[in-house]
């Protein structure tokens, strides 16, 4: 469909249908992504522009193509222990501190948690950090969330293709922690069973998720304005235990945003602690 004859109007609405949609921020040379993002969505849909696109959302008629759209455009970029830092430092240093003090079950979220990679991953860190100290052995409870109820879907499943499953994937975990099924893989149920898969938008209220002893909010804020990575940074504060902590992506940082954290640094990576 003519996703190539996008007049700055319609670009205009459909970035500001966006940013109210799920807070992503488009530029003005983003042109091209919406573009190769929507043609197919276009076809399927038998529009012949955003600005029918627009219309359909706009008018009410159609709430099915306002979450095809969010999923088409938001990136679902992920795989296995991604950036491995945090798995490190999460084994190495928060899982002892934390698992210490726990008088109740361990609770993690992983936020935009895409097909399920981060939270799965998290759950293989648990086993094998509890194979090797039985004695810390505790209930613990991942939330996971995604805006994407396509993605929640796929990660509820835990079926993974072979290119999929080797992206990150150690031979020895593979074999350890998945079956396979009719040519795939699938995450075994002792590793699914810890995780809890809920459909959530960043930016509506998340208080009733409850408090966590750490959060992995990665590689998503980048796509928010700054007004609202304040405002979430300052929620997912509210969100935590005393003392526990949160992880942002590599390429992320507080800076101004948010001031109630302090950084911790270990093998070249970073993690911040919730200040008393």
């Amino acid at each position: 469909m003519a996703t190539e004859n996008i007049s700055a109007q319609e670009y205009e609405a459909f970035c500001r249908f966006l940013r109210e949609a799920c807070g992503i921020v488009l530029g003005q040379n983003k042109l091209y992504l919406v573009q190769s993002r929507l043609r197919r969505l276009l076809d399927e849909e038998k529009l012949d522009g955003i600005g029918q696109l627009i219309d359909a959302v706009a008018s009410g008629r159609n709430l099915r193509i306002k979450g095809k759209i969010v999923d088409a455009m938001t990136t679902n970029e992920t795989y296995w222990f991604r950036d491995l830092q945090p798995y490190t430092m999460m084994h190495e240093v928060l899982l002892p501190e934390l698992l210490e003090r726990a008088s109740q079950p361990l609770r993690i979220w992983s936020a935009a948690c895409s097909s399920g990679q981060e939270p799965y991953s998290i759950s293989i860190v648990l086993d094998e950090f509890f194979r090797g100290r039985p004695r810390l052995r505790r209930e613990v409870e991942i939330v996971a969330t995604d805006i994407s109820p396509t993605m929640l879907a796929r990660a509820r499943e835990g079926v993974y293709d072979e290119l999929t499953i080797s992206r990150g994937m150690e031979q020895e975990r593979r074999e350890r922690y998945f079956e396979q099924k009719d040519g795939a893989w699938r995450v075994k149920g002792d590793i699914r069973k810890r995780v809890k898969f809920v459909e959530l938008n960043l930016m509506k209220n998340f208080s009733n998720l409850g408090h966590f002893d750490l959060i992995f909010c990665r590689n998503v804020l980048i796509y928010f304005s700054a007004e609202l990575k304040k405002d979430i940074l300052n929620r997912i504060a509210d969100s935590l235990k005393p003392g526990s902590y949160l992880f942002l992506g590599g390429a992320e940082s507080m800076a101004s945003y948010c001031d109630r954290f302090e950084t911790i640094r270990y093998k070249g990576g970073l993690v911040f602690k919730l200040k008393p």
